[in-house]
């Protein structure tokens, strides 16, 4: 999928379910949510998890989790790129640029 498909898909199935509308604020407490989510999930994958209250994983069922949270996170991103009318191809565009002058 094409970041641009991946950006219109993302705004009208947030739309669709209500979420898109959500006030900038509340969307940014939900990236940190999903960020949390990632690095719990990077760190079962790197270290293991030792809670009593949850099961073992195998490393391909921990990377499938790291995915789909990683998923969320993109999601939130791109609400809040389309919020402020910007294209994911900009942001990488950009991003590029700004390491390729800073490490020459």
């Amino acid at each position: 999928m094409e970041a641009k498909e991946f950006q219109k898909w993302i705004a009208e199935y947030y739309k669709s379910r209500g979420w898109a509308d959500l006030d900038i604020f509340v969307r940014i407490g939900f990236l940190s949510e999903e960020t949390g989510e990632v690095a719990r999930a990077i760190r079962a994958l790197e270290i293991g998890r030792d809670r009593p209250d949850e099961c073992a994983s195998s490393f391909s069922e921990g990377k499938i989790h790291l995915t789909e949270e990683l998923g969320d996170v993109l999601g939130n991103v791109v609400i809040i790129a389309n919020k402020y009318n910007i294209d994911l191809e900009e942001i990488f565009l950009e991003h590029k640029n700004k390491l390729s002058n800073r490490y020459r």
